[in-house]
């Protein structure tokens, strides 16, 4: 099979792939963390729908090696003994292919002994003919053990919405995929691709994309997201925008899970690489420090939270619990940066807090009624 697009074998690694990249290790440090450590999951598989050739010119590692590594490098992975992790890394293209079982055997045989509990599988499948495979290899009334779909493709054609329902129907699988929205901002309204568009949402609704300057990017986006929330039944879905060198938005990435705090953990992932809650990378600003770092500005969820919470006292979990499910922001800006600055402003007590400005497990945080 011939590759689908302009670039060579081995290419040259975008700033936005590497700031892609560190999210999805970032989330899968606390992803490994969890099922290593699950009493209730022997398996979990790590799915790579897209892997390409396994590394980029100049040797830098592709996703393929980069999740790998972070099971193996994990802090804690020797504690994970009890769990098997099986990483499906399929590619389409057959020169790319090779490349990639090249890479794979080479890590491998770096790391002697391989753990017994990580197997590596190589497939070179249409995507999919990929997913349907998996899911007919599900037996009757079983489902399919906790999974991590990274769906990474070039453009539009591969990835119907039909088929992504199908593949993370079960309730632990989490997906993370990658929207061309430059693809689909192009064509959405020229009719030629509409059966591909049909099936990249399943629904007509992009026909009704309006001119750039009426909403027309915000209407993509949020008709995928809702597509998406709507035919995947998931409960919690964000996304992180890719601006290009010119300024416009190439992709979004969407994080999509029904776990609370899956969610909690990709939203600490994305502050970490775009602080501000804005979940957007610019590639004119690739290297600068200022993108590395969790500095939140917290006066709107303080504002949000007194309004929420006004009149009543509640447990410091409830606003946590709100904050992951409710909120831009995560559970680790809570207690310090939100909490904190607004009992020194005088906007919320406590009855029952032992010493001021900290807010241990039980304590009872009281907001008072607003006025008009």
């Amino acid at each position: 099979m011939a590759k689908g697009d302009s670039l060579p074998t081995v290419w040259e690694r975008p700033a936005h792939t590497m700031v892609k990249h560190d999210i999805l290790v970032r989330y899968l440090g606390a992803w490994f963390a969890i099922f290593g450590r699950s009493p209730y999951h022997s398996s979990v598989n790590i799915l790579d729908g897209f892997a390409g050739p396994g590394q980029y010119a100049n040797n830098e590692p592709g996703s393929p090696v980069l999740t790998l590594r972070a099971l193996l490098d994990h802090q804690a992975f020797a504690g994970f003994g009890d769990t098997q992790f099986t990483f499906a890394f399929n590619e389409w293209d057959s020169e790319r292919f090779a490349s990639l079982q090249t890479v794979l055997a080479e890590l491998q045989a770096s790391r002697t002994p391989w753990p017994k509990n990580i197997e590596v599988k190589v497939e070179n499948q249409n995507f999919q003919e990929l997913a349907r495979g998996i899911l007919d290899s599900i037996p009757s009334g079983h489902q399919l053990a906790p999974t991590f779909a990274f769906i990474d493709p070039f453009g539009y054609k591969d990835v119907p919405m039909s088929l992504i329902r199908d593949l993370v129907s079960h309730q632990s699988c989490e997906l993370f995929i990658y929207f061309d929205f430059n693809s689909v901002n192009r064509f959405a309204n020229a009719g030629n691709v509409d059966p591909h568009f049909t099936a990249l949402f399943a629904s007509d609704e992009y026909k009704n994309a309006p001119p750039k300057d009426q909403g027309r990017a915000e209407f993509i986006h949020d008709l995928y997201e809702r597509q998406l929330r709507k035919e995947c039944n998931f409960a919690h879905i964000c996304s992180f925008k890719m601006v290009t060198s010119t300024g416009h938005t190439g992709s979004y990435l969407f994080f999509c899970t029904r776990n609370d705090q899956a969610y909690n953990k990709m939203k600490q992932a994305m502050w970490a690489l775009a602080p501000g809650g804005g979940y957007e990378f610019d590639d004119r600003l690739a290297g600068l420090q200022v993108l590395f770092g969790d500095e939140a500005n917290t006066g709107p969820l303080q504002d949000e939270l007194a309004q929420h919470f006004a009149g009543r006292t509640v447990p410091v979990q409830e606003i946590i619990d709100y904050v992951i499910t409710e909120t831009p922001f995560h559970s680790g800006q809570v207690k310090v940066k939100t909490l904190k600055p607004m009992q020194a402003a005088g906007r919320i007590s406590s009855p029952n807090q032992k010493r001021k400005g900290t807010f241990p497990d039980g304590t009872r945080i009281e907001f008072p009624i607003l006025g008009d």
